[in-house]
């Protein structure tokens, strides 16, 4: 049995100014495409830009809300709701979208992924 070993790497991606709030657009790192949502100032969200129920690759283009207090996608194909902090699915809860943490430095947005070793 192999074991792969991961790490995190945080990727810069662009200038939090380059984000329009409550939209939706697609960073390609590496061979993934992230979908990243601004929320407020200096809050972002990433997630998988492929749609857990389809594997279409639109969740940049889905439509931005909330739950009591938390941010979420709505899927643009069949409107799963999801966290966009956790990626549960509010709607179908077999589903669930792959999230990513990020942070905001000196302006720029940055996304933390898994690098195997």
């Amino acid at each position: 049995m192999t074991v792969t070993a991961t790490r995190t790497a945080w990727r810069a991606v662009c200038p939090v100014d380059e984000l329009e709030p409550a939209w939706g657009e697609v960073a390609l790192l590496g061979e993934r495409q992230i979908a990243l949502f601004r929320i407020g100032p200096a809050e972002v969200y990433a997630v998988d830009h492929l749609d857990p129920r389809t594997g279409a690759p639109v969740m940049a283009r889905g439509i931005v809300g909330s739950k009591r207090d938390r941010p979420t996608i709505a899927s643009p194909l069949h409107k799963e709701v999801y966290d966009l902090g956790t990626g549960e699915c509010y709607t179908a809860p077999d589903y669930r979208l792959g999230t990513y943490r990020t942070r905001v430095v000196d302006g720029g947005i940055e996304v933390e992924l898994g690098v195997a070793r």
